[in-house]
Formats: structure tokens, C-alpha cells, sequence
């Protein structure tokens, strides 16, 4: 993978023209894209501005985030062709720290279930995940430094898991989602995918001015309690081996680890997930639904279809447990400051007639907390497997620190 840290490094030194990086992605993207299928559209001749702190950085937008120099066409025949006039907030802010947008990646159509035709880049017989599947992939075949994605389920933490990128689902709203089609604006989270957590850290800090995003020079060992979510269902033996490699390398860096059961607020938010999200989806796709019915996709309009009884007492009453499950992460986050948990329920599945399941992100998205995957091993058949670090709703700093220490811990380890 091509480490944005890295580019940084040597352009600002000299021993890298910001062109020259740019035109390295070009290259890959040329070389890789025919057969991984990561790109809806890409530049064919991007250059970099002369300034900027992201200056050299080729970035790939999925294909939900306005962009006024691409078409943005949300993986649906209703919106082909369709070219925004403005680019959205989040693109604005990759611009103007200086990074070049080289593209639009694939994406679901609307940002659901319905698999792409993308390839999980360390095996193509398995999906890179989903949504942003053509983000993740694109990282995690070394194509381009960084990419955007979003996240309402899972769509961020496990594609990034199954094509072996770092990734994070910044805090709810820590990114606009101004110009990114809505799918549920509770739950809509834009975050970003890179080779490392360093990589991470620097992208997040230039889009949001916040120089407390950077990793401190010396990062204490942290205070790790481990969640397995059980109530979310039995995962496969890769993910729980990746958390327990995870689990042992953090301890023997020197941090706090330990087992911490979850109250059962939480199996209850887990639960309520889906009627928050599929409420809002009934009126972030209203028009799409009464209108062109038919050239939705199917996996989105049967679920559509399922959830069109969801009444607004059932919402209100989900929207309080979500409410309750918040206020209980508090005292959570004085016992620990971080945790570690699953990124998906295992390894990339075979086949591109699934994107995997999302039932172990649900939760985290739910309650807005910053999540970072962490690539851990490879299972067997080349299959990336990641874990994520969580921290409380605003500690998105104190997350990124712990998973570059967790990072670190692997590779001694």
C-alpha cells in the first residue's frame, strides 16, 4: 500500500515532486484498476496544486460524495450521468489542504446491500466488502494514499477489514455529510481509509484544521477492554484469532487489558439499529422509491418494501434506547480509554453476491463513537482480517493513539 505519512515526508524534504506522487497513483491505477474494478471514473492526467499539507496526495471519493468535476451516480441507473454542480464540504476540505481528487470509487448502489462487480484485491474470488468497496479496495491494492467512504452499518470498519487498509469512522458529525446522499442522517457517517493509522491521522487532521488529530510523539500504553458483542451473533474463528493477536500483542507492549461485559442497554441499541436506519431511509428515498421503483436495486427495495410499517412510535421509542445506550458509554470510558472488539464477523466471504455482514459495526455507529480498524493477519487464503479500536463520542484522538499503539504492538509482535 502507498503510505501517505511516507509521501508527505519526502515531498516536503524535496526528494519527491508532488506531481511525481500523483502521477505513482495514475501509474497503479492504470496498472491494477481493469481487473479490481475500484474506480467509476478516474483522472487521467491529475496534477497537484503547489500548496497545501496533502499536496502529492491522490484521493478517491466514493461515488455517494458530490463532486463538481465528476459525475456522482450512487451505483444506480436513476442517477447516471448526473453531475453535480458543487462539490460536497468534505471534498471542499481534501481540496483545500492541498490533496487531488483522482476519481470516483464504486460504491453499492445508494450505499446498501447490493454488491458491485469490485474485487477484494488479495483474492479476487472473495468481496472487498461493502459500501465503499471500491475505496477500500483501492487503498488496499496500493492504487491511491487515501479514500473516502461512509458508513451507516458497517460500510467503513469492514471493507477496510476485508481488503487489509486502515480505516476510521470519525465521531457522528466530526465530517459533514452536507452533499453525500442520505441514507439516514442519524447514523450517516463520512470516514476515511489509508495504509496505516499514521496515514489516517494526518488526513483527518488537514480536512478538519484539528491539530490534536496528529499522534504525539510518545504514545502512553492505554487502558484496553476487550468486548466481544455477543449479543450480535457467533463470528467466525479468523476474527476471533485477529482479537485475540490484537489482544495479547497490546498487553505485551505494556497496555491494560482485560475482558469488560457489557451491559445490557447495549444488546438492546444493537437490536433497535435497523428501525432507526430503515425509518430514515423511507424518507431519504421517498422520491427514488415512488418514482423509479423499478430501477432500484433489488436487495434495497425488498428491504424497502419489508420496512414500509415501521411506525413513528416504534422510531421515538429507538431513538430513546439509542439515547440510553449513549449515556451508559460513560462510565464505561472512565474504567477504560479505549476498546478493542471485532471488525467484521470474519474473513472476506467467497463470492461477490455478498458484501459480508455488518451486524458488528451496527452498534458503533449507532451510538457514534470513533472506530478505527487496525489490519491484524492474514487468514488462510490470503485474506486480510482486521480489529477495531473504539473510543468515547469526541475522542477521536484518544482512538487513533491507541490503535497506532495497538498497530505498533503487531508489527513487534
Amino acid at each position: 500500500m502507498i503510505s501517505l505519512a511516507d509521501l508527505q515526508r519526502r515531498i516536503e524534504k524535496g526528494d519527491l515532486a508532488a506531481d511525481a506522487a500523483i502521477a505513482q497513483s495514475l501509474e497503479a491505477i492504470a496498472a491494477q484498476d481493469k481487473k479490481i474494478g475500484a474506480f467509476v471514473c478516474h483522472s487521467i492526467a491529475a496534477h497537484a496544486p503547489s500548496t497545501g499539507s496533502l499536496r502529492g496526495i491522490a484521493v478517491g471519493i466514493k461515488d455517494i460524495i458530490d463532486t463538481a468535476n465528476f459525475s456522482t451516480e450512487m451505483g444506480s441507473p436513476i442517477y447516471r450521468g448526473f453531475h453535480p454542480r458543487a462539490d460536497a464540504p468534505v471534498v471542499s476540505m481534501l481540496k483545500r489542504a492541498g490533496a487531488t481528487i483522482i476519481g470516483k470509487t464504486t460504491t453499492t448502489p445508494f450505499a446498501a446491500n447490493d454488491p458491485t462487480a469490485t474485487l477484494n484485491p488479495h483474492n479476487h474470488a472473495h468481496t472487498p466488502g461493502g459500501s465503499s468497496a471500491g475505496s477500500a479496495a483501492a487503498v488496499g491494492a496500493g492504487m491511491i494514499p487515501l479514500a473516502l467512504g461512509t458508513q451507516t452499518g458497517g460500510s467503513v470498519i469492514r471493507p477496510a477489514s476485508f481488503c487489509g487498509a486502515a480505516a476510521i469512522k470519525p465521531s457522528y458529525r466530526l465530517l459533514p455529510t452536507v452533499g453525500v446522499k442520505c441514507f439516514s442522517w442519524s447514523l450517516d457517517t463520512v470516514g476515511l481509509f489509508a495504509a496505516g493509522v499514521e496515514d489516517l491521522a494526518i488526513g483527518l487532521s488537514a480536512m478538519t484544521g484539528r491539530s490534536e488529530l496528529l499522534l504525539p510523539a510518545s504514545i502512553a500504553a492505554p487502558r484496553i477492554g476487550v468486548v466481544t458483542q455477543d449479543f450480535a451473533g457467533e463470528v467466525e474463528a479468523a476474527s476471533v484469532e485477529a482479537l485475540q493477536i490484537a489482544a495479547r500483542a497490546a498487553e505485551r507492549a505494556g497496555a491494560s487489558v482485560r475482558a469488560l461485559p457489557m451491559p445490557a442497554i447495549f444488546a438492546d441499541a444493537w437490536r433497535i439499529h435497523t428501525t432507526v436506519q430503515q425509518f430514515e431511509a423511507h424518507q431519504a428515498f421517498a422520491w427514488e422509491y415512488r418514482e423509479r421503483y423499478n430501477e432500484m436495486a433489488p436487495l434495497l427495495r425488498s428491504r424497502l418494501d419489508e420496512t414500509r410499517d415501521i411506525k413513528p412510535a416504534e422510531y421515538d421509542e429507538a431513538q430513546a434506547i439509542a439515547a440510553q445506550a449513549r449515556a451508559a458509554l460513560g462510565p464505561i470510558f472512565e474504567e477504560v480509554d479505549v476498546l478493542l472488539t471485532y471488525s467484521a464477523p470474519g474473513a472476506p466471504p467467497k463470492g461477490l453476491d455478498s458484501t459480508g455482514d455488518p451486524r458488528i459495526n451496527r452498534l458503533w455507529t449507532l451510538l457514534g463513537t470513533p472506530c478505527v480498524n487496525i489490519p491484524t493477519y492474514m487468514a488462510e487464503g490470503n485474506l486480510p482480517v482486521g480489529v477495531q479500536v473504539i473510543a468515547a463520542c469526541g475522542s477521536d484522538g484518544k482512538a487513533l493513539a491507541a490503535a497506532r499503539f495497538v498497530e505498533q504492538a503487531l508489527k513487534r509482535n
